[in-house]
């Protein structure tokens, strides 16, 4: 069965933090952002996997469910899993971690779409892909 895998791990700087102290939407993009790389490395996803074969993962749509609040200073530690996968679209859901309280912060769920470059059009992704993808899914998120 497919578990959890830690994505990202950073620190909340005073530049993440908005006027009234705690962490912007932005600074949670963009640690949920570069988590989504490294997560989408993991599962045969990443950059240089999909440029060769002129293909691409496009988000679609993000979910974002802000729990607690973090402030400057606090760790964070991001964990993502694909919890869902479709004929041309899969989801990867993300959860944000404050390291000192294990507090969940904020959570995400990204829709991305499998994307041909050359017809700029979204595509079934292909069946190796597929059955790698397949041993990947968390089913109790």
């Amino acid at each position: 069965m497919a578990e959890w895998m830690e994505c990202f791990r950073g620190v909340v700087y005073p530049w993440d933090c908005d006027h009234l102290g705690h962490m912007n939407v932005k600074g949670y993009t963009g640690m949920f952002d570069q988590a989504a790389f490294h997560l989408q490395h993991r599962l045969g996803l990443g950059p240089k996997d999909l440029v060769e074969a002129g293909e691409t993962a496009v988000d679609a749509q993000h979910t974002v469910r802000f729990l607690n609040e973090q402030l400057a200073g606090s760790l964070i530690v991001v964990d993502g899993a694909l919890t869902k996968l479709g004929t041309k679209s899969f989801t990867c859901t993300y959860r944000m971690h404050n390291v000192e309280s294990d507090e969940v912060a904020a959570t995400t769920e990204i829709v991305s779409v499998y994307f041909s470059t050359a017809t700029r059009s979204s595509m079934e992704i292909p069946a190796a892909l597929r059955a790698r993808l397949v041993g990947s899914l968390v089913t109790d998120p």
